[in-house]
C-alpha cells in the first residue's frame, strides 16, 4: 500500500501529468455536462464526427507550421453548426451526415499529412491521445477554453435543460431555440478540441458518452443524472490516468476501460435494484 501511494506522489512530482490530470479532469467535466444533452437529444455521435473534422483541421495546421489547435477550433465550431443544420433540414439525417463529414475530414487529414514530409509524430499524438503533447500554451488555451465551458453551460442552464426536453413547447415560451441549439454546438465543438490532446481522435467521444450513459442506467432525474454524469466522468479520469502512469499504457485507452468497467457494475447494479 505504501509502494502505491509512493508512486501517486512520484506521479504528482512530474509537471506534464499535473498539467495533463488538470486539464483532462477539466475537460472530462465538461464533456459530462454536454454529453447528458447530448444523447437526450440524440447526438451522442456528434463528438465522434466533431474529432475527425478536428483531425483534418489540425493536420493542415501543422503542414502550414500553424499552432493546430487555432486552426481547429473554428473549424470545428463551423462544423457542428453544420452538422446540426444538416441533420434537421435535409434529406441527410443525422449518422449519415455525422458519417459523411468525419469521413471526410480524415481522409483530407491523411493525405495532407501524407504530402507534407515530417509531421506523422506530431499528427500521431492528435490521432491517439499523449499526455507528452500539452504544453505550456496549449494549457493556458485550454483552461481558458474550458472556463468558458463551464461558464456558458451554467449561465444558459435553464435554456439548454428547455430545448433538450421540448423544443416546441420552448419555442412557444418566446425561447430562441436556434440561437441555444447553435451555442450547445459552439460548446461541444470546444470540448472536443481541448480534449483530442489527451484522448485522441478515436477516443475522445468516449467522453461524451460513457459517463451520460451510465448515470442514466442508475438515475432518472435531470439533475441526477448530471451529477451523476460528472461524478462518473471524474472517477474514470483520475482512475485511468494513474493506470496509465503506473502500467506504462496509453492514457486514452486506459480512460476509456476505466469508463467501461463502471458502466458495467452500473449495468450490474441497476439490474439488482430492479430486482
Amino acid at each position: 500500500m505504501a509502494d502505491f501511494f509512493n508512486e501517486i506522489a512520484n506521479m504528482f512530482s512530474y509537471s506534464f501529468m499535473v498539467r495533463a490530470i488538470f486539464i483532462g479532469g477539466l475537460v472530462a467535466l465538461c464533456a459530462a455536462l454536454l454529453g447528458v444533452i447530448l444523447v437526450l437529444k440524440r447526438y451522442s455521435m456528434i463528438g465522434d464526427g466533431l474529432s475527425h473534422v478536428s483531425f483534418g483541421a489540425m493536420a493542415i495546421g501543422l503542414a502550414f507550421n500553424q499552432a493546430p489547435l487555432y486552426v481547429a477550433i473554428p473549424v470545428v465550431i463551423v462544423a457542428a453548426y453544420l452538422l446540426l443544420r444538416v441533420s434537421e433540414n435535409s434529406k441527410i439525417k443525422g449518422d449519415a451526415a455525422i458519417g459523411l463529414i468525419s469521413s471526410s475530414s480524415i481522409a483530407i487529414g491523411i493525405i495532407v499529412n501524407t504530402l507534407s514530409k515530417g509531421t506523422n509524430i506530431d499528427l500521431n499524438s492528435y490521432m491517439f491521445g499523449s499526455i507528452l503533447a500539452i504544453g505550456k500554451d496549449d494549457s493556458i488555451l485550454c483552461i481558458v477554453l474550458g472556463i468558458i465551458i463551464l461558464v456558458g453551460f451554467i449561465y444558459f442552464y435553464h435554456y439548454i435543460f428547455a430545448i433538450t426536453f421540448d423544443e416546441n413547447f420552448a419555442k412557444a415560451t418566446g425561447i430562441k431555440v436556434e440561437i441555444y441549439k447553435t451555442l450547445l454546438a459552439v460548446l461541444t465543438a470546444l470540448t472536443i478540441v481541448i480534449g483530442m490532446r489527451i484522448m485522441g481522435t478515436l477516443l475522445i467521444s468516449s467522453l461524451i458518452i460513457f459517463p451520460a450513459v451510465t448515470s442514466m442506467r442508475l438515475f432518472k432525474k435531470f439533475k441526477s443524472v448530471l451529477a451523476a454524469s460528472v461524478v462518473v466522468a471524474m472517477i474514470s479520469y483520475f482512475t485511468g490516468m494513474t493506470a496509465s502512469y503506473m502500467l506504462e499504457i496509453p492514457s486514452g485507452a486506459s480512460i476509456v476501460v476505466c469508463n467501461l468497467i463502471i458502466f458495467i457494475v452500473a449495468g450490474i447494479t441497476a439490474k439488482i435494484k430492479r430486482g
